[in-house]
């Protein structure tokens, strides 16, 4: 909204604010934020300077959990989902475990014995499939 007003200063804020049924008030209200950010967005912006050192100085390697505690540890007082919203936000992420694959087999033995794979039935098109004995 307000790219559009900086582009086009020649079209006058109230009416394009009117055209678009947008209450001045809000559009100052933006103007402001703009300019002069709320206590929450100035933390924020702190302590997502802080995080992103954090998660620097760890190589990468840490997600939000071990940064939550690095930060809890040196006394800095923030929840563990800010911490989360706030890097998901920097785009940083930490690295995941990866589990131990298991090998595949090297030798196919059967699991059971194939005794009756090829078993033919006195009945046409049938095969048995009851026990040997």
């Amino acid at each position: 909204m307000t790219a559009l007003l900086d582009a086009h200063p020649h079209l006058g804020v109230e009416p394009v604010l009117r055209e678009l049924s947008i209450p001045s008030s809000t559009y100052y209200r933006w103007r402001q934020a703009e300019t002069d950010p709320c206590e929450r967005r100035r933390r924020d912006a702190e302590l997502t300077g802080r995080i992103r050192q954090v998660h620097d100085e760890s190589g990468g390697i840490y997600g939000s959990p071990r940064v939550h505690a690095v930060l809890k540890r040196e006394g800095v007082h923030v929840g563990r989902k800010r911490v989360e919203r706030l890097m998901r936000q920097a785009g940083l992420t930490g690295i995941s475990p990866v589990g131990a694959r298991a090998s595949p087999t090297v030798t196919r033995t059967p699991i059971w014995p194939l005794t009756w794979y090829n078993a033919t039935s006195q009945r046409t098109g049938r095969t048995s499939c009851g026990s040997p004995t």
